[in-house]
């Protein structure tokens, strides 16, 4: 089969969306399809060779407390069209597919098989794109989807707010080869303090200011204990860095943006990992790499969260934004190393039935059945008594 897989975000930036496409990409391909991916880039990507086509020049677009890098241009049109006469495929795959200005081009002008995969949840970037636009001008292009995929429950709810409709859940995935516990940890951070682990941009929503001061109480009560920042941001880091220094607190380290290739190394070292967002997590992948680590969680009790986490089980959730309960939550598992020992192993299984190999098969057996559908049964009858197993 030969598959599209579109991206309206920058495919040189890291996120969610970027990885989840890249994934499927590559166990796609391992299945022996043809795969294509069709995005904006603000660099080339010389990993995917001919596999990558660039549409457009991302801009960076702040939005929702977070920051867009999408193409915006209006004459992206002749560039799609010939892509879509030269390749001729049999499915596309738009993630974010009512996303200005890359997905809606590719989606309007499309004249095969179409599904989309919705990532958003409350308050991300997303929707309000489309005001200059107009709203009724997305919901007609919506009905150019064949078929509709959402990350979690907070995304349908998310989507069927804008664009009522069917939606099929297939979750994130995580690479449990790359976060595998068979690593070596951060030698500097191995030396017998407990370590709090928080990934993630630095964005307001991603509630760091909350977990500095829920550290503060934490190492009232455990003094040997160590707050560990990983992920890029500026703005805000000096802000954090203020506080850090005004407070006297001692043992925060920021370490800012580490590579892909380290960052389990970084898990490994934590003895908790935090993620005490105060809402707009559709998902949260970054809690399946920590529990694909084996590592217990404290995060917020949001709806992307706790569709991921089960409070008791591989983790403990807290209401956002109570940097009280945070505290407590963290203390009682720093204090209890059989406790933790036995939420990391629970969340290691939960995270191997996320794996990406599993997630693709899930996303080709749902191609399959769109193409077993009118009208494109008529294009591939062998789909008509196909059957995939995604296990």
């Amino acid at each position: 089969m030969k598959i599209a897989l579109v991206s309206p975000y920058d495919f040189a930036h890291p996120g969610g969306v970027i990885l989840h496409i890249a994934y499927l990409e590559r166990y796609f391909t391992k299945m022996g399809h043809e795969v294509k991916v069709i995005a904006p880039a603000s660099r080339a990507i010389p990993d995917f060779g001919d596999r990558f086509i660039p549409i457009g020049r991302p801009r960076p677009i702040p939005s929702s407390g977070s920051i867009a890098r999408v193409t915006v241009s209006l004459w992206l049109a002749p560039r799609i069209r010939a892509v879509l006469e030269q390749e001729k495929f049999d499915i596309i795959h738009f993630h974010e597919p009512l996303m200005p200005m890359l997905c809606t081009s590719v989606l309007r002008l499309s004249h095969t098989a179409n599904v989309g995969t919705f990532h958003a949840s409350h308050g991300k970037p997303g929707y309000n794109f489309a005001r200059p636009i107009g709203k009724w001008i997305l919901r007609r292009w919506f009905r150019n989807l064949d078929g509709k995929i959402a990350v979690s429950k907070p995304a349908v709810e998310y989507a069927r707010e804008n664009f009522p409709g069917y939606y099929n859940i297939i979750p994130n995935g995580v690479d449990v080869e790359h976060f595998s516990p068979d690593v070596s940890p951060i030698e500097e951070f191995d030396d017998g303090k407990l370590n709090i682990l928080f990934v993630s941009r630095l964005e307001k929503r991603k509630g760091l200011n909350y977990l500095l001061q829920a550290f503060k109480q934490v190492k009232e009560t455990l003094p040997n204990c160590r707050l560990i920042v990983v992920g890029p941001g500026t703005r805000l880091r000096r802000r954090y860095e203020r506080y850090v220094a005004r407070s006297g607190l001692e043992d925060v380290v920021f370490v800012g943006l580490v590579s892909y290739d380290e960052l389990p190394r970084y898990y490994k070292t934590a003895d908790v990992f935090c993620a005490p967002a105060i809402g707009s997590e559709s998902f949260g992948i970054i809690l399946l790499e920590a529990m694909a680590m084996g590592k217990p969680i404290v995060a917020s009790n949001i709806e992307g969260y706790a569709s991921v986490v089960s409070h008791g089980v591989d983790g403990l959730l807290v209401p956002p934004a109570d940097k009280d309960q945070l505290a407590q939550a963290l203390i009682a598992l720093l204090n209890d190393k059989a406790l933790r020992q036995e939420m990391g192993a629970r969340g290691r299984i939960k995270a191997l039935e996320h794996s990406w190999e599993r997630i693709a098969r899930m996303v080709f057996a749902y191609y399959v059945r769109i193409l077993r559908e009118p009208p494109w049964n008529k294009k591939f009858p062998e789909f008509k008594e196909t059957a995939i197993s995604v296990k």
